[in-house]
């Protein structure tokens, strides 16, 4: 397990270099800082101050030291836009973002998971047809094509749900939660189902595909033949075998949701980490980009280890060496 956690922290410093030196590589060839900044009225000798207090006298590989050596210590410098510190432009957006993912992710599996089952112990019924048939239709349907489709019915149509924003929320310290507050709540409800829906599908579709395979394996066909309940079957000797798929899918979805959950955010206007990605980019925002940028490999990072981490614990045939992580 130590070897294991070592070598992943090797790899995870290795991509979280690399990453943020192509990041800041990039934002610096992008175009000159001192002429996005400065305005029309700032003089030369002005320029050349700002110049020298941004570090773009020193080469490439000194600036990227020096934005190294601050970004370790959560300073990602300020926004070209509106002067704000990115870093505090980042800490007002991740609650939303993680409100969002977490309840779709919820959804995801609350609905997947029971309906993959069903359609897996109940092959050839036609409510298990139809079924296969809506998640087809769940993983086809474009997520922005869902999340308009939502709004038209429930709130234009029928005024039930807000159709975009997030509602009234309460500030806990740095954290900032609609989740206290019914407009906060209901709010979220759209842009969660329209993120559930597409993780869902996939869900159901794994456990089934899995699940299919299990009940003809020869442990489920000792168990019944022990007179096990056909329920006991089905929810802890078969799905168990079934889940690590699962866990891996979800786990990368999960860092792709929280980084770029662009298209939600959008259609439905969630003031989260998306949407603060799409306004750095519309505005040449580089210093923003970057840090998204780094924060979005270190969610991919972590996220990840620790997939990998619970999927042996699910299975520990996935361990190396006879039982060592």
């Amino acid at each position: 397990m130590a070897r294991y956690l070592i070598r992943r922290v090797c790899y995870a410093l290795a991509v979280m270099l690399a990453v943020s030196f192509i990041a800041f590589a990039g934002a610096r060839t992008s175009g000159d800082p001192v002429a996005m900044i400065a305005g029309e009225q700032m003089s030369q000798e002005e320029r050349a101050q700002l110049r020298e207090s941004l570090g773009l006298n020193k080469g490439i590989l000194g600036q990227y030291v020096s934005f190294l050596s601050h970004a370790l210590r959560g300073d990602f410098g300020q926004s070209w836009r509106n002067g704000e510190p990115v870093a505090g432009l980042i800490a007002s957006r991740i609650p939303a973002t993680l409100e969002l993912v977490g309840l779709s992710l919820v959804l995801a599996l609350l609905t997947g998971i029971p309906l993959g089952v069903f359609c897996a112990a109940r092959r050839g019924h036609p409510v298990a047809g139809l079924l296969q048939m809506i998640a087809l239709a769940g993983i086809s349907v474009p997520s922005f094509v869902m999340g308009v489709l939502l709004i038209l019915v429930f709130s234009v149509q029928t005024g039930w749900l807000p159709p975009f924003g997030r509602g009234e929320v309460t500030e806990l310290g740095w954290w900032s939660t609609g989740l206290l507050t019914p407009s906060g709540r209901l709010a979220l409800i759209l842009p969660a189902v329209s993120l559930a829906i597409w993780q869902a599908t996939l869900v159901m579709r794994l456990v089934r595909a899995g699940m299919a395979d299990v009940l003809i394996s020869d442990h489920v066909q000792f168990a019944r033949a022990r007179g096990l309940p056909p329920r006991l079957i089905l929810w802890r000797h078969a799905l168990r075998h079934c889940l690590v798929p699962v866990v891996l899918m979800l786990g990368l979805n999960t860092g792709q949701l929280i980084s770029f959950a662009l298209v939600t955010e959008t259609v439905f206007q969630w003031p989260g980490l998306g949407q603060l990605f799409l306004q750095a980019v519309t505005h040449v925002d580089m210093p923003v980009l970057v840090a998204y940028l780094c924060l979005a490999a270190l969610i991919f990072v972590v996220i990840n280890t620790l997939t990998e981490m619970l999927a042996t614990r699910i299975d520990p045939r996935l361990r190396d060496g006879g039982g060592r992580v």
